[in-house]
């Protein structure tokens, strides 16, 4: 089982990424559209923006290994791809990133706008650059846009990888879930 990238397939550390960072993302667009309807009688009034805001620093810190990681690597082949499906497939790829990095930024701007920093899980502190009254709702529309647009291209993502898997008979999913090809 490989780590690394090859032609062939991704290794285990870009799939780990991309599924555990998949899953993760949609489990926070949930536990977002939940949370914002809390009311302050809620037992989960204060624990579900805290687990949220943790997660989102430590998707913060994924992404950026992952980013790093993706540089590090090969690119799998995708020649079974038609061009205009090879152009679309980079731009997403590498749209999510910047994509990902302002969700993640806006909502870090929204947690910090009091001037307080973000406790992750108790492990460390994210300082805030400072109190900015009035950032956390410009800050909280952009997020909540961002993380719409995330979920819209993570659906066409999803669907665009099941059809070229059974409909072309392609191998870009078989390359995301099992890796590339053993000797």
């Amino acid at each position: 089982m490989s780590m690394r990238d090859a032609v062939g397939g991704y290794g285990l550390v870009s799939r780990l990424f991309h599924w555990l960072m998949a899953f993760a993302i949609i489990a926070m667009f949930a536990v977002g559209i939940w949370m914002v309807d809390l009311d302050y009688y809620s037992p989960y009034y204060h624990s579900a923006p805290n687990l949220h805001k943790s997660v989102g620093i430590l998707l913060l810190i994924a992404l950026a290994l992952r980013f790093g990681w993706r540089l590090a690597n090969v690119t799998p082949d995708d020649d079974d791809l038609k061009p205009f499906e090879r152009t679309a497939s980079r731009i997403v790829h590498w749209g999510f990133y910047p994509l990902l990095l302002a969700l993640m930024v806006s909502g870090y701007l929204i947690s910090t706008a009091d001037g307080r920093p973000i406790e992750v899980f108790g492990w460390f502190s994210l300082p805030s650059p400072g109190e900015n009254k009035g950032l956390e709702d410009t800050a909280g529309a952009i997020h909540a846009y961002l993380a719409y647009a995330v979920i819209l291209i993570a659906v066409v993502h999803a669907a665009a990888a099941v059809k070229h898997h059974v409909v072309d008979r392609g191998r870009s999913l078989s390359r995301m879930w099992s890796g590339p090809p053993t000797a």
